[in-house]
């Protein structure tokens, strides 16, 4: 049962793919989907895949106009709270993903979408996919460059992965995955200001000078971190993350009751991947929940190039068998 041991997320297998795209001529799926914004690694995997039918998610943080937006079958999302979107997105594609070959571009996914799309199709059945995630050439302003635009409005557990937390707050444990935008680390450390904190960097990074890029973002929020915990992970690596997670955890139970656990993905869509496997395989009587600062806006290009590209196949059915088939908590009513 999970809780009692540890299920081995590396197990689970991954492919790395040339820039070149050729791989994706030997490969093809019932459906595609990714979410719509500028960057050309987000573009050009769209452009390579084949399949039945390829999909766009247009996610509104993105802003773009309705002359900016691109052909073929697309979902324009009126709302950006992630429970309403993609299951508003999911009844318009009016299709059983868990009798499809399914393909997930996570490059240019909301955080909170892609959580909440997973969460969607745990719940629903699927039994595996495919997730493709695509490493930048570099980011357009190194260091400086921004993520996320404007204020935060909250930070909020994300639709689907609630829980109902204890009282008792004196052993909450905070796990962090570490990206560039120190605005986000500021405000989910600040929201937890009472919890033991511990930073999930990537580590390799995804370039070479990546991995100071994101230290140098990081000490920006130092001030609400406090003292912490550093912990590291691949960058491209969802199943290397989660088994991290369990690690962090289980060092962290050793010596402490823990109370609450609160995960924030806020790094490479490859580590949100990861944060979600751990949740769905962890002990589900445990008091956590996934945790993330609310933004309206999000830059639509932030990245240079196409550089790596990974193939990540996701068991779904390994993990409900690990963890005994217990469900995660239910969906909210209605959707």
């Amino acid at each position: 049962m999970a809780g009692s041991s540890n299920f081995d997320f590396t197990l689970f297998y991954k492919v790395p793919i040339g820039p070149d795209l050729t791989w994706f001529s030997s490969r093809s799926w019932d459906v595609f989907l990714s979410a719509y914004n500028a960057s050309e690694r987000v573009l050009k995997i769209f452009d390579a895949a084949t399949a039945a039918r390829k999909c766009w998610l247009i996610c509104p943080e993105y802003g773009f106009e309705a002359n900016e937006l691109p052909e073929g079958e697309r979902f324009i999302g009126e709302s950006a709270e992630e429970s309403e979107l993609i299951s508003t997105f999911y009844s318009q594609l009016n299709v059983d993903l868990s009798r499809c070959s399914l393909c997930i571009d996570l490059t240019g996914f909301i955080r909170p979408h892609l959580l909440f799309l997973l969460r969607w199709l745990y719940a629903s059945g699927v039994k595996r996919f495919e997730a493709l995630y695509t490493e930048p050439g570099h980011y357009k302003a190194k260091e400086k460059t921004q993520f996320s635009k404007g204020g935060i409005r909250e930070v909020r557990q994300v639709s689907g992965f609630e829980g109902s937390h204890k009282q008792d707050t004196s052993n909450d444990l905070l796990v962090v995955g570490a990206g560039y935008d120190s605005m986000l680390i500021k405000a989910v450390a600040e929201s937890k200001n009472h919890a033991r904190k511990v930073q999930l960097f990537g580590l390799p990074s995804l370039r070479a000078d990546m991995y100071q890029e994101n230290l140098i973002r990081a000490q920006q929020a130092e001030d609400a971190l406090g003292e912490t915990e550093r912990y590291f992970a691949p960058a491209h690596d969802p199943f290397v993350t989660a088994n991290v997670i369990q690690t962090i955890v289980k060092d962290f139970q050793r010596t402490t009751n823990l109370t609450n656990l609160y995960l924030s993905p806020l790094a490479t869509k490859a580590q949100v991947l990861g944060f979600a496997l751990y949740y769905f395989g962890a002990d589900q009587t445990r008091e956590q929940s996934i945790v993330y600062p609310i933004t309206s806006r999000y830059e639509r290009e932030t990245s240079r190039g196409v550089s790596r590209i990974w193939s990540y196949t996701v068991d779904f059915e390994a993990i409900r068998t690990f963890a005994g088939n217990a469900p995660v908590a239910p969906l909210r009513p209605g959707l």
